[in-house]
């Protein structure tokens, strides 16, 4: 295997996937969210500052993790082999050969306690504590080092309840933190900004199907039709849209759904892109531009 020429530096960057930022954006939706007394809060925004260190931690030593255990098993050599020019080997290290395997678990070792002292932290001065909050947080501390490690969640047929829940959570426990209640407007910006990460997620076990299938992960694209796969991806579509058009009955003001029509119609060009004209890899594209859009989108209905 040709090995890539790089520097540590960004491998390890890489590796981390520190240039994916759509799950660190959570945290400006809770910022957006909160009471105008609060937002400039100097407790508020140190425990929100903590909190979103220790995520770039907890993600990194996931995806460190994921990108070992793909190496393994051969799912990422498949994935992200020279036969496929579109998928950049470079962004998998142990692929590319720029790390190895002793140098991935180090760091996974040395990201994880550091993100698990830096939750800690943000719990420890956070101006609230409720119970669920906490016990969120260390739901998704578990769940994320065990997501391809350990128990490897993924390789059990959750990969995509994962996905959208982790985005939940990391919505959640820092307005939970902050505020020390959960209220309607709250829980459905929640589960919006989760459905980002799943709405390009899919998309990209679609186009990993073989690999997928011949390691065993069983995703919802390997383990049923094309068919079935495309009317996964159209209902999981169709919800969000459901929950855009009941947000004002569940909190959010009556004019929401207006504020997120640029999502909705970006959700319809992405099925067509993918499904219409057959380019998964482009609609993945499409669907991180569409998060990145509701992102802004939420965040503008919650300053109005």
């Amino acid at each position: 295997m040709t090995t890539l020429a790089t520097t540590p530096a960004r491998a390890y960057f890489r590796l981390a996937k520190l240039d994916i930022v759509d799950y660190y954006l959570g945290v400006l939706v809770v910022w957006s969210l909160l009471p105008a007394a609060l937002r400039f809060d100097g407790r508020v925004l140190g425990t929100t500052a903590v909190f979103l260190l220790g995520e770039v931690f907890v993600i990194a030593v996931m995806v460190a993790l994921d990108d070992r255990t793909g190496y393994r098993d051969g799912s990422d050599i498949a994935n992200y082999g020279p036969d496929d020019p579109r998928r950049r080997r470079e962004r998998k290290p142990l692929v590319a050969g720029t790390l190895t395997e002793p140098q991935v678990v180090r760091f996974a070792w040395v990201t994880g306690l550091v993100g698990a002292g830096l939750w800690l932290a943000a719990v420890a001065v956070a101006p609230h504590r409720p119970l669920w909050t906490v016990v969120l947080i260390a739901v998704t501390y578990f769940f994320s080092v065990q997501y391809s490690w350990g128990v490897k969640l993924s390789y059990h047929g959750f990969q995509e309840l994962f996905i959208a829940g982790l985005g939940w959570a990391l919505v959640l426990a820092p307005y939970g933190l902050a505020t020390g209640h959960l209220d309607g407007n709250a829980v459905v910006q929640a589960l919006l900004f989760g459905f980002g990460p799943l709405l390009f997620g899919v998309y990209s076990n679609t186009n990993d199907v073989e690999g997928d299938r011949r390691v065993g992960r069983p995703t919802v694209a390997a383990l049923t039709t094309p068919r079935g796969n495309r009317r996964f991806i159209v209902a999981l579509t169709a919800a969000e849209a459901l929950l855009v058009l009941a947000a004002p009955f569940l909190g959010a003001p009556w004019w929401f759904p207006l504020a997120l029509l640029p999502t909705l119609l970006l959700r319809v060009h992405q099925l067509r892109i993918g499904f219409g004209e057959g380019d998964i890899l482009r609609a993945r594209r499409v669907g991180i531009h569409t998060h990145r859009v509701t992102v802004c989108a939420l965040i503008v209905a919650n300053l109005l």
